[in-house]
This record gives structure tokens, C-alpha cells and sequence, in this order.
């Protein structure tokens, strides 16, 4: 008789990314047996996907504990806690070498698709020995494998929301999808020709949607003939993006406007209140033809705007068709676990305020299943790794046995600075050819020239002047002081 007992079969972890290595590196130090199962053909593939952006935390706020103790006893040398990774630097320096370690390597499957989740021998439907079977996780190619529970780290990277502003496809959207881009465009570099010399529209309101547009407008410097749209379903980009005279900072919130600034000096058109409802192709190649957008506003009122392409910063959302067959518990409006809903409404929080949970907070009627990372938040936006890192160290410390560490907490946010742009704007100001002295006394001397500007606009622009500082470069930097950049999307914060 072959032994299906619990305790005799693996953790199956879903997704070798940031949160599901950390996952692995828990269940690895606390003795769990356990499989990581990741689609892609290396670690953190979707990771790779965005290698090109910067975070905007710093490397202290970007590993997980119980990964830093096995790389150290491994010899890893630790990246400097107050610099900017990329995704790829993420990749490089600490999820490849995590991966790599003999504690966790030999128990990473590339290439396992998982495609569906139930328990053997019972469908949802039936409660008697339910919690006593194990979990049934079957592949792609028909396989199938037993675990003990089921930690589902796949993240949401590959269900992108769509253009539609009613979050349905808009109409012809599907057709027009060779000239739609999701998520953040490499602009100066794999995705360069697309743009350069051309227009593009921008759709969405969020940290993505910021950082394209800045890059857009530092690659229209460089690229006549680059023009930029701005598309917002609200009718004022500051309602996005102003922290204004309640920011900490005061010239940060001065500053909080930037991207409107970009629209008020003309290096940005905004097309407000606009709710794509549908796409019309202009011609049937993307490499030369262009695509038009119409907005159809609650009174019957359009807008078109014509583009050659369109970069989709509307987020993403999870999808847990793979767990039909398992009992789950979401919220109606965040598809998140039921009680994690509330700690995470982007209405009531940034990513720098959502409490910390664990393994009670992400459970299930389905006994032994957590949903954790991106996943776990639903359409909400405000993930921070940190809180994924949290997430997976409690349900590892459950799984154990050790209830009292799993119910701790044992992480502490602060409510400002983690989420904030201000080191991403030193960054940036790096990137322009700025020094930090430079970034520091724009901020200052803005802040002087506030109270004889009709405008910060005019303000920023009147401290670049004086300091010698491109007005470009100078509402960019302006652009990325926005207090509302904390929404984590595919980056982590």
C-alpha cells in the first residue's frame, strides 16, 4: 500500500520568484521537506521581465531574513543596504545565488506548469477526510505529484488588467493586441524603436504609468518626433499623484504635482476623464500602422485619441482558475483572502501601512492552502516584499508545528520613506547626470521659489534655471517626488 500520509509528502511551493524563494528558504531552515515549482526555465523569470526598472526601496527592504542567513553561511556578500537595485540587479546578486544553494536547489522543477489543484480522491464538493488527504497538483503535461499543503507564490505578472476603463476588454482590444504593451516598457533599450520618434498614450494613474512617462520624456530629448499622451480616467492627474502640504517633506510635497507638470509645460498632453471603451486598428502591421482610442464618457460624450502604440499601466489581477477544485474564501471586491481584504484596501492604505499578517489572515476554508505574495493581495496594489517575506515566514513556522512564531509578528514598517520615491528620485537624478548635492538643492531652492511662482510648475522650473539644472531633467525629478509611487505592482515597491 503506498503511504499518502501528510507528513511524509512535500510543501509544494508555486513560483520560484522573490516570495516563493523565501518561502523555500523558511521551510529549508526549519527542516520541511518541500518542491519548488516554477513554469519558467530559471528563477524569478518574471523578475527578469522588468530587469530594466529600479525599485524604489533600497536593498534592506528587498531580501528576506531567512534567505540572507543561508546565503551568509554560503558566502554571499551582501549588496549595500541603502543602494537602488534594478530588477535585474534583484536577480543577480541575490535571487539566482539564493536559488543556487545546495539547501534549496535540488528541490526547484523548472518548467512545471501548474495547471490544476484538488485533493486525491476528492472533489470540493465532499468535507469527510478532506483535511487529511493530500493535495493533488497536476502539470501541464498530465503529471501529477502529492504534497502535504500548498503555498501558491505564482504571483499575477502573467494576467495583466486590460485597457478597458469598465475592466472588461475594451472592444477590438484583443485584435490590437500586437500594439499594446503591459507593465513597463524598456524604453531606452529592448523597446526603443517602438517609441522613439513616435507617439505613444499612456493608460492608467499608478507608479507604472509614472515611470513611463518620465522615461518617455527623458527619451524625447534624445528622439525628435517622440510625443507622449497621458490617458487618466479621473479628471485631474493631481488627485493620483499630489501629496501636497500634508507631505512630511514640505518641498517633496511641493513637488507632489510633478507629473502634471510635465502636462503643463507641454512635454506631456493629458487626455483626461478619458474610460477606453474601444480600439480600432488604423492599418494591419504595428510596425508602421497606428491604433486609434475612443472614450465614451457616462453621457454619451468621445474622445479618440491615435497612437502607434499603447502602454497599459492599469496593473494586474491573479487568477486562481488552477485552484477551482479547492475551497477558497475572497473578498467580492479585492480577490483577496477574506480576511486580508481589509488590511490591504488601497483606499485605506499604502504599502508602507497595511499591517503585518500571516498564516491566519491568508487562510482558507481549504485547509493547508495559502495564496502569498502578489497573489495574495488580489487587485489591490499596495504589495511590498517585505510583507510577502512576512506572509511565507509565518505559514513555514505554522507548517512546522511552531504556532507561537507563526502568530508573531515580526516586522515592522514605517509609514513613510519605505514606499516613498525620495531615494528613487536620487536615483534618477544619478541617471540624468545629477549629483545628490545637485537633487538636494532643487528640492531646497523650489521650495524658496514657491511662494513668488504661480505655480510649481513654474517654481521648479525657475530653481532649475537658477542652478544651472535641464528643465527636463528637473520636472522628471519633480515627477518622481509623487507620494503616491507606492503601489508595488510588478516591482515590489
Amino acid at each position: 500500500m503506498v503511504d499518502h500520509s501528510p507528513e511524509q509528502l512535500p510543501v509544494a511551493v508555486i513560483g520560484a520568484g522573490p516570495i516563493g524563494l523565501a518561502a523555500a528558504a523558511h521551510l529549508a531552515e526549519r527542516g520541511v521537506p518541500f518542491i519548488v515549482l516554477e513554469a519558467g526555465n530559471t528563477p524569478a523569470a518574471a523578475v527578469r521581465a522588468w530587469s530594466h526598472v529600479h525599485l524604489f526601496s533600497p536593498w534592506e527592504y528587498n531580501t528576506d531574513p531567512a534567505a540572507r542567513r543561508l546565503l551568509a553561511e554560503a558566502g554571499w556578500q551582501e549588496p549595500d543596504a541603502s543602494e537602488l537595485p534594478t530588477g535585474g540587479d534583484l536577480v543577480k546578486q541575490y535571487l539566482q545565488p539564493l536559488a543556487e544553494l545546495p539547501t534549496v536547489a535540488p528541490h526547484i522543477r523548472y518548467g512545471a506548469t501548474v495547471t490544476a489543484l484538488s485533493r486525491l480522491g476528492i472533489d470540493r464538493l465532499r468535507t469527510a477526510g478532506r483535511e487529511d488527504a493530500p493535495f493533488v497538483v497536476r502539470f501541464g503535461d498530465g503529471e501529477e505529484l502529492l504534497a502535504r499543503a500548498v503555498i501558491d507564490a505564482s504571483g499575477t505578472w502573467l494576467q495583466p488588467n486590460y485597457v478597458g476603463a469598465n475592466g472588461l476588454p475594451a472592444h477590438g482590444e484583443r485584435e490590437a493586441a500586437a500594439w499594446i504593451t503591459h507593465g513597463l516598457p524598456d524604453v531606452f533599450g529592448a523597446d526603443r524603436d517602438q517609441h522613439a520618434g513616435r507617439h505613444t498614450v499612456v493608460v492608467g494613474a499608478g507608479h507604472s504609468a509614472a515611470n513611463t512617462l518620465l522615461a518617455l520624456a527623458e527619451l524625447a530629448d534624445s528622439a525628435p518626433g517622440t510625443t507622449i499622451t497621458w490617458a487618466i480616467r479621473g479628471g485631474d492627474p493631481a488627485a493620483s499623484f499630489g501629496g501636497g502640504s500634508d507631505d512630511e517633506l514640505p518641498a517633496r510635497g511641493a513637488l507632489g504635482s510633478g507629473l502634471k507638470m510635465l502636462v503643463d509645460t507641454g512635454r506631456v498632453t493629458l487626455a483626461a476623464n478619458f474610460r477606453t471603451h474601444s480600439i480600432r486598428r488604423l492599418g494591419n502591421s504595428p510596425a508602421h500602422d497606428q491604433v486609434e482610442l475612443i472614450s465614451r464618457g457616462p453621457d454619451g460624450s468621445e474622445q479618440t485619441v491615435t497612437a502607434d502604440r499603447i502602454v497599459a499601466a492599469t496593473g494586474f489581477r491573479p487568477d486562481f482558475s488552477i485552484s477551482d477544485e479547492l475551497r477558497l474564501e475572497l473578498d467580492p471586491i479585492m480577490s483577496a483572502p477574506r480576511a486580508l481584504a481589509p488590511l490591504i484596501d488601497p483606499n485605506q492604505h499604502s504599502c508602507g501601512t497595511v499591517t503585518p499578517h500571516g498564516y491566519r489572515e491568508l487562510a482558507h476554508p481549504e485547509p493547508g492552502y495559502f495564496a502569498v505574495g502578489m497573489k495574495s493581495y488580489g487587485r489591490a496594489p499596495t504589495f511590498l516584499m517585505l510583507t510577502g517575506y512576512e506572509q511565507v515566514r509565518s505559514i513555514a513556522a505554522a507548517l512546522a508545528g511552531d504556532l507561537e512564531a507563526a502568530q508573531s509578528v515580526e516586522l515592522q514598517l514605517p509609514e513613510t520613506g519605505v514606499c516613498s520615491v525620495t531615494a528613487g528620485g536620487e536615483n534618477l537624478a544619478l541617471r540624468l547626470g545629477l549629483s545628490q548635492e545637485q537633487h538636494e538643492q532643487l528640492l531646497h531652492v523650489t521650495a524658496k521659489h514657491l511662494g513668488t511662482s504661480s505655480s510649481a510648475a513654474e517654481a521648479v522650473l525657475s530653481a532649475a534655471t537658477e542652478l544651472g539644472i535641464d528643465h527636463t531633467a528637473a520636472l522628471q525629478l519633480a515627477a518622481y517626488a509623487a507620494e503616491q509611487f507606492d503601489a508595488p505592482g510588478a516591482t515590489g515597491c
